[in-house]
This record gives structure tokens, C-alpha cells and sequence, in this order.
């Protein structure tokens, strides 16, 4: 299923700058990053209850905020976007 997650973390301290980084670190490990605060994931349900349960202990649920849309296994007919497209196609083969 494909999972877009927004996130907002406070960074007028030193410890949120930290969470900030801490977070999106942990987003990549997922997914790719679509603009600076969102990422595109293709996840398991299992991944994605790892991935929650990771983020919810990296961040201050009283300063911070994340959000989940799940998009589905349809998404490709659920996105649209304008302008440049600088992201990649997370479904095809990875040549390493």
C-alpha cells in the first residue's frame, strides 16, 4: 500500500532540530522523500505499524505533529502533480 506521511516537527530548539532529522532518517529508510516534509511509501502493514511505532518514539506528541494517508494499492491513479517531477518510480527494480 502506498502511505504519504507529513510531518511538522517544532525546530526552535536544538532537541527538535535533532527530532526533525531524526524523523525524516527514519522516513528515507521507507521511502523517498517527495518534498521536504512529505515522503512516498510503498509499505507492508507490517512495515508500517514498525515505521509508526518508530516515529511515534522519535518525536514530542505535545510540539510535533505526523500524518498518514493511505493511499492504497491504486495510487498510481490517485496522484497527480504539476511542475518538475524529481522523484522516482518506487515500483520498479532497483539495479545496485
Amino acid at each position: 500500500m502506498m502511505v504519504l506521511i507529513t510531518y511538522d516537527v517544532e525546530t526552535t530548539t536544538l532537541a527538535g532540530a535533532r527530532r526533525l532529522r531524526r524523523v525524516a532518517k527514519e522516513c528515507q529508510n521507507y521511502g523517498q522523500r517527495v518534498q521536504n516534509s512529505v515522503f512516498e511509501c510503498v509499505l507492508t502493514e507490517a512495515q508500517f505499524a514498525m515505521l509508526r511505532n518508530k516515529i511515534t518514539t522519535l518525536i514530542d506528541e505535545e510540539k510535533d505533529s505526523v500524518r498518514f494517508y493511505f493511499l492504497g494499492n491504486n495510487w498510481n491513479n490517485r496522484v497527480d502533480y504539476i511542475g518538475k517531477k524529481t522523484s522516482y518510480d518506487v515500483t520498479s527494480e532497483l539495479i545496485i
